[in-house]
């Protein structure tokens, strides 16, 4: 079957089952905007056609835990994506991996384009043909995983929030 274990949905908390997660710009928010790593620690959940999209003012609050994403407009399709450097093809496909391991892990899967020395990432939700929460916080673990591969230094990651 290969490196990676059969996706399976996650159940999500409580809120999953009444459509929309308890966030910035939601009645229901007992919190602020999260930091990066605390984003990076919740889980993905299953999303279904009829789940909720982010809105407008979600999409800022959500877009300072990942400042270094930037929203892009494919075939009337926003979309995060970033850009990841390194010095070799080797490198890049070790990077690629690591995010498949982890699209496979929480059943969640983006676009990569690996190139020498370059891993584009770019997440949406296929479902919905919308960014939701999820693709945030996959973006936020991506970060994690750049962090762990030596891309990027802990000393970068602690200025933009992360432990």
């Amino acid at each position: 079957m290969g490196p990676y274990r059969k996706s399976r949905l996650k159940k999500g908390p409580a809120w999953v089952a009444g459509g929309r997660a308890p966030g910035p710009g939601t009645e229901d928010a007992p919190r602020k905007a999260r930091a990066m790593s605390t984003l990076s620690a919740e889980p993905c959940v299953g999303c279904r056609r009829d789940s909720p999209r982010v809105t407008e003012a979600e999409i800022a609050e959500l877009r300072r835990e990942v400042p270094d994403w930037q929203l892009r407009e494919r075939d009337g399709i926003v979309q995060l994506e970033r850009a990841f450097h390194f010095p070799d093809f080797a490198a890049a496909l070790a990077f690629t991996n690591r995010v498949g391991a982890l699209a496979e892990e929480e059943g969640h899967h983006p676009a990569l384009l690996t190139e020498w020395g370059r891993v584009t990432v770019t997440w949406w939700t296929h479902k919905i043909h919308r960014l939701h929460r999820n693709d945030f916080i996959m973006a936020a673990k991506t970060d994690a995983r750049a962090v762990e591969s030596g891309r990027v230094t802990r000393d970068e990651a602690r200025e933009k929030g992360a432990p």
